[in-house]
């Protein structure tokens, strides 16, 4: 588990992040909702409803909106390369790892932050050869301010946080609902953008964030008959 959630998942995103522009990691990215969908199916013998399924489309379609903001020729405009590979790879990786955290949970009875520790000690030494490899290659760091906050942020934010939360939203709500929250990452990057970036809403990211929220609600309400 520390193998698939902190050391590889981490190297390959970042290398990814490195190849490619940021449009395709979201569009990637979509691709972990299907790809647990159907984990889920073989390996925990839990086929979401159909609800869940059309709500996974009415999203997707929702999130589509977003990255072409509205305009057909800019969803065609895009390209593909070698780092949009590395990156779908990240994604079947936490897929992986989001299902076995499910399957295997009976092993996984720990608080918390004693559960993230434990992957987190077993998976930074793992780190290690990736981290000597590039130091060979003469890449070095480099201590100043806007790297060590970036550094920061990261391991505090966007692996400390994040972590914790998606191994506790896992076992608390299930693999199918979980994982759909991804969808929501675009729509969190328009309205961040609004307040600290003084960026404008346009209509397309209301459309699109209505589809998304419309598609989530589909897939995680109740049955009713």
């Amino acid at each position: 588990m520390a193998a698939l959630g902190i050391s590889t998942f981490s190297v390959l995103l970042y290398f990814a992040a490195r190849t490619t522009v940021a449009i395709n990691l979201t569009l990637l990215n979509t691709c972990l909702p299907l790809a647990t969908f159907i984990g889920a199916g073989v390996l925990l013998n839990e086929w979401p409803p159909r609800r869940a399924w059309l709500g996974l489309v009415v999203a997707t379609v929702g999130l589509l909106v977003l990255i072409a903001q509205g305009r057909l020729a800019q969803l065609a405009a895009l390209s593909f390369n070698p780092g949009d590979l590395i990156m779908l790879l990240a994604v079947l990786d936490w897929a992986l790892y989001t299902l076995l955290l499910r399957r295997w949970s009976p092993y996984f009875q720990l608080p918390p932050l004693v559960l993230l520790g434990a992957l987190v000690l077993c998976g930074v030494p793992l780190l290690l050869p990736f981290y000597l490899l590039e130091l060979a290659s003469g890449q070095t760091f480099e201590p100043s301010v806007d790297n060590l906050a970036a550094i920061v942020y990261t391991g505090i934010c966007a692996s400390l946080l994040a972590y914790l939360l998606w191994n506790q939203g896992i076992r608390v709500l299930g693999v199918a609902k979980a994982v759909l929250t991804n969808y929501l990452m675009p729509v969190f990057t328009a309205l961040l953008g609004y307040l600290l970036l003084g960026e404008g809403l346009q209509a397309y990211h209301w459309f699109g964030g209505a589809l998304i929220f419309a598609g989530l609600l589909l897939a995680t309400r109740p049955s009713l008959r």
